[in-house]
C-alpha cells in the first residue's frame, strides 16, 4: 500500500509530463519522454551547471587555506535553501491540504501510511532540488583536493543529512503555511505580494552576489574565526563534508532529533489540519435596500473580480500595474541622480532623456495584457456571458475598460512623479503623455483583438490560456517589439535628427490610426465573432 501511495503522489507532482491540460488529454509516450529529458537537461545542465561554476570559484582558495569546512557550509546552506523552496509548496498542498484527503481517510488505510507516503514524496522532491547544488560542489571539491576516503564518505553523508533536514524544514514550514492559509482572507492578493517580495529579494541578492563573494574570499580567515567562535553548529555542519568524525556524529544526532520531533508533530496534527475547513465569517443578515447598478458597471465589476481573485492572472498579465508604483517611488527617490547619469551618456542626442522615460513607461504598459486572455478565461462558461441580456459589445467593452483603468491610474501617477524631479519642456511632456496613453489604448484593443480571433476555450487549468495561448504570446512580444523599435529608431537609426517632438508625433499618429481601426473592428466584426464562439 505504501508503494502504491508513493507512486500516486509522484504521478500527481509530475502530472504535467503525462497530461496535457491545454488539450485535455493524456500525452503520448514520446511527448512524455521528451519533456522528461528537457526537465533533466534544465536540472542537471543549467541549474547544476550554475552551481558548478560557483563551486569552482569558491573551492580553490578555501581548500588552499584548509577551510574546506567553510566551502561545504556555504554550498550546503545554498542546497538547503533551494531544496526547501523547491519542496515546501508541495508539502503545503500535498501533505496537509491535498484534495484527496477525505477520500484516503475514508478508506481502511492507516493514517501513518498516508503520512509516510507523503513524507517520502516530500523527501524525493527535496533531495532532487538540493542534490543539484551539493553534488556538483562535492565533485568539484574532490577534483580540487583529491579523491580519498574522507572526502567520499563526507560528501555522501552530507548529501543525506541535507536531504533529511530539507524534508524536516519543508514539513515545518508547510505546516505553518497550511495553518495560516486556513485563516487568511484575500489569499490572492497575499499570494501576489509574497511573489513580488520573493522576486525583489532574488534580484537584490543577484546584483549583490558578486560583491558578497569578493568580500568573503578577501576575508576568509576573519570570517572563519568568527564562525568557529560564535556559530559552532555551522562549523560542524561544514566539517561533515571534509570527513570530520566528531562533527558528523553531532550533526547526525541533531538531524535525527529534529526529524523525530517533526514526525511526532505531524502524527499528532495531521488529522486536525487535513480535515480543517477554511475560516468562515459569520454574517448577520440586516435588511437594507438593494442598489441597482447599470449593466456597464456590473460587467466591469465582474472583470475586476475575476482579475483580483486569480494570482496567476495578476502576476502574468498585470505585472506592470504592480511595478508602476514602485517605479514612481524610485523616480522620487533617485530620479534626479538617474537623469544626470542618462544625460551624461546620451546628452549629445537631443531629447534622449524624455525618450528613455517614454520607453520605460511603454515597457511597463506592455507587461499588462489583461485583455488578451480575458475571453479565453471564460472557458466553458462563455455561454453565460453570451446568454445574458447584454450586447456582445458591452461584454467586450468591460474587458477593455478594465485594462485601461488599471493601466491609466498608475501610469499617470508615474508621469506626475517624473514631472516633479525631471526638468522638461512643456511641449515634450504633453507629447510624452499622448504617446503613453495612445500606446496604452493600442495594447488594450490589440490584446482584445487577438483574444477574439485566437481564443483557447478548452482548458482545465486557467494558467493555460494565461501563459500558453497564441493571443498572449503575440500581444506580449508585439508590445516588447514596439518598445524596442521606439528605442532603435531614435538611438541607433537617425531618428534623433527629427527631434523628440516630431519623432514621437509619428508614433502617436500610428497609434491613433491602429487603435481606432482595431476598435471599430471589435465593435462590428469582433462582436459577431464573439457571439459565434
Amino acid at each position: 500500500m505504501l508503494k502504491l501511495l508513493v507512486k500516486k503522489q509522484l504521478i500527481e507532482i509530475f502530472s504535467v509530463y503525462f497530461y496535457d491540460a491545454k488539450k485535455n488529454k493524456a500525452r503520448s509516450k514520446l511527448s512524455t519522454i521528451m519533456l522528461m529529458i528537457w526537465f533533466a537537461v534544465i536540472m542537471t545542465g543549467v541549474i547544476a551547471g550554475i552551481f558548478t561554476m560557483l563551486s569552482r570559484k569558491l573551492c580553490a582558495p578555501m581548500a588552499a587555506l584548509d577551510m574546506g569546512w567553510m566551502y561545504f557550509a556555504l554550498m550546503g546552506l545554498l542546497a538547503i535553501l533551494l531544496g526547501t523552496f523547491g519542496s515546501v509548496f508541495n508539502t503545503f498542498s500535498g501533505l496537509y491540504l491535498a484534495k484527496d484527503n477525505d477520500l484516503l481517510l475514508s478508506m481502511p488505510i492507516p493514517v501513518s501510511v498516508i503520512v509516510a507516503s507523503r513524507l517520502i514524496s516530500v523527501y524525493i522532491m527535496g533531495l532532487m532540488y538540493s542534490a543539484v547544488v551539493i553534488i556538483p560542489a562535492w565533485i568539484v571539491y574532490m577534483v580540487t583536493d583529491g579523491v580519498n576516503t574522507q572526502n567520499i564518505f563526507g560528501g555522501i553523508i552530507l548529501t543525506l543529512l541535507i536531504s533529511v533536514f530539507v524534508m524536516t524544514l519543508s514539513c515545518l514550514l508547510g505546516y505553518a503555511v497550511a495553518k495560516v492559509s486556513l485563516k487568511l482572507k484575500h489569499k490572492s492578493m497575499i499570494t501576489v505580494l509574497v511573489s513580488l517580495l520573493f522576486i525583489g529579494a532574488y534580484y537584490f541578492f543577484y546584483f549583490k552576489a558578486q560583491n558578497m563573494i569578493t568580500d568573503l574570499l578577501t576575508n576568509l580567515t576573519v570570517y572563519g574565526e568568527k564562525i568557529k567562535g560564535s556559530a559552532y553548529l555551522l562549523f560542524a555542519f561544514g566539517s561533515v563534508g571534509v570527513g570530520d568524525v566528531k562533527a558528523t556524529l553531532i550533526m547526525i544526532a541533531l538531524v535525527a532529533v529534529t526529524f523525530l520531533m517533526t514526525w511526532f508533530l505531524i502524527s499528532k496534527s495531521f488529522l486536525q489540519v487535513a480535515t480543517s475547513t477554511e475560516k468562515v465569517t459569520k454574517v448577520e443578515y440586516r435588511k437594507k435596500a438593494m442598489k441597482q447598478e447599470s449593466i456597464t458597471k456590473a460587467l466591469l465589476f465582474r472583470e475586476f473580480w475575476h482579475f483580483t481573485s486569480s494570482p496567476g492572472y495578476m502576476l502574468n498579465s498585470g505585472l506592470g500595474v504592480l511595478l508602476m508604483p514602485v517605479c514612481a517611488a524610485g523616480l522620487l527617490w533617485k530620479g534626479r541622480k538617474l537623469f544626470t547619469v542618462i544625460n551624461g551618456m546620451f546628452g549629445s542626442q537631443n531629447g534622449s532623456i524624455m525618450l528613455l522615460i517614454t520607453i520605460m513607461l511603454c515597457g511597463l504598459i506592455s507587461m499588462d495584457i489583461m485583455t488578451a486572455p480575458s475571453i479565453s478565461l471564460e472557458g466553458k462558461s462563455l455561454w453565460i456571458a453570451q446568454s445574458l441580456p447584454v450586447t456582445p459589445w458591452q461584454v467586450l467593452r468591460a474587458k477593455l475598460d478594465m485594462q485601461l483603468i488599471l493601466n491609466g491610474i498608475p501610469v499617470m501617477f508615474c508621469m506626475i512623479c517624473m514631472a516633479v524631479v525631471c526638468p522638461f519642456k512643456i511641449g515634450q511632456f504633453v507629447m510624452m503623455i499622448l504617446q503613453v496613453l495612445s500606446f496604452m489604448f493600442v495594447m488594450a484593443v490589440f490584446g482584445l483583438f487577438m483574444g477574439v480571433i485566437k481564443p483557447v476555450l478548452t482548458w482545465t487549468n486557467e494558467l493555460t490560456p494565461i501563459k500558453q495561448s497564441a493571443s498572449v504570446m503575440i500581444t506580449m512580444f508585439g508590445g516588447f517589439g514596439y518598445t524596442a523599435l521606439l528605442f532603435i529608431g531614435y538611438m541607433v537609426l537617425p531618428g534623433y535628427t527629427l527631434g523628440y517632438m516630431l519623432y514621437i508625433g509619428i508614433f502617436i499618429v500610428a497609434n491613433v490610426v491602429l487603435g481606432l481601426t482595431l476598435y471599430i473592428w471589435l465593435k462590428t466584426k469582433g462582436c459577431d465573432r464573439f457571439a459565434e464562439l
